[in-house]
């Protein structure tokens, strides 16, 4: 019996000596990326996944940040995509969202506008997505002659809109600047219905609907 009671003893010190160094190491990488060292970040939050076997998706998504503010874009973004099928809503939404950010800064505006999206649909509390969305979603929309690319050609076969056309454009305008996304969807559709040449807006009624189905999750 003492024995066995000796040999527990034993056993605890090493247990606790493990539990400690994790924790330190936990501690040192929240720390190094607080302080803005993300390179040290980067060495740390690499060490609790390679060395400590942590996995927890939180440790994930701090490795990934920890990876985009050291400028490791493509690592941060390779992170991220793997995050976003994460089963908890908060981590999936907001690796997404960081993954429309990265896009964005390379111009990438389509795949940054879709990234954003799944973040909402992944979590549509998450006001940062949202405001993103939103944002990237009315500037495509008004530099629509900068995103055409390879189809000016198309273009010019569309139909000038008519100043019906144009006047229901406009009122639309006024309501998604009051965040009325639905009223300027239905607005557009309404007069797409006898008007062809509102088809011209197809883009923005488009990110109406898109907008709008987010909203409604």
């Amino acid at each position: 019996m003492n024995k066995i009671i000796l040999t527990t003893l034993l056993l605890i010190p090493s247990s606790w000596s493990q539990i400690s160094e994790r924790n330190e190491a936990i501690d040192v990488a929240a720390r190094n990326y607080t302080e803005a060292k993300y390179e040290e970040s980067v060495r740390q939050h690499l060490a609790l996944l390679n060395e400590y076997g942590i996995t927890a998706e939180q440790a994930q998504f701090d490795l990934a940040l920890s990876y985009q503010f050291n400028e490791q874009e493509e690592d941060a973004k390779q992170k991220y995509i793997e995050l976003v099928s994460s089963k908890k809503r908060n981590i999936a939404s907001s690796a997404s969202n960081q993954n429309g950010v990265l896009l964005g800064r390379e111009e990438k505006y389509q795949e940054a506008l879709e990234a954003f999206k799944t973040a909402l649909i992944k979590d549509p509390t998450n006001e940062i997505a949202r405001y993103n969305y939103e944002l990237l979603a009315r500037w495509l929309e008004k530099n629509e002659d900068q995103q055409k690319d390879n189809k000016e050609d198309q273009d010019k076969d569309k139909k000038e809109p008519s100043n019906y056309a144009k006047r229901m454009k406009a009122e639309a305008d006024k309501l998604v600047d009051q965040f009325k996304f639905h009223e300027a969807l239905e607005l557009m559709n309404k007069a797409l219905e006898i008007d062809e040449t509102v088809s011209h807006y197809q883009e923005f009624i488009k990110n109406l609907g898109d907008i709008n189905e987010i909203n409604e999750n």
